[in-house]
């Protein structure tokens, strides 16, 4: 009998709320705390898209105050840049600092629904059932 399951060991998060956009901009999504985490994944959604791209960006910060672009050697995989409805990109996070944030950055006259969910990674699950 099966006593673990993905979700003992990875914890979902809203990383940036669903929502359409309508202009060219930076949108910063939720701070995450990665206290208790080995890294994050984080997966943008685009929904309808009428004009426009978007480019996920990863930031970080070790007082939950000030965030910077992710170098591209803690980053697993691009901050891919998406243009066509109903698609998905994924960059994993396996930085160092304790607080990730997800932004969307939009251009080319955008009109488009995006959001983000991030996958947190337990550091210990032999005691989680």
């Amino acid at each position: 009998m099966a006593t673990k399951d993905s979700r003992t060991k990875y914890d979902a998060k809203i990383g940036l709320n669903t929502q359409a956009i309508s202009s060219d901009t930076t949108t910063a999504g939720v701070k995450l705390d990665l206290s208790g985490y080995l890294g994050a994944t984080f997966s943008m959604t685009l929904g309808a898209v009428s004009a426009g791209d978007v480019t996920i960006l990863i930031k970080d910060s070790t007082d939950n105050t000030t965030f910077a672009a992710v170098a591209d050697q803690f980053l697993i995989s691009t901050e891919a840049t998406l243009d066509t409805a109903n698609t998905i990109t994924s960059v994993g996070y396996v930085g160092k600092k304790r607080y990730v944030q997800a932004s969307v950055v939009t251009a080319n006259s955008a009109n488009l629904t995006v959001g983000v969910t991030a996958v947190l990674e337990r550091t210990r699950t032999d005691d989680l059932v």
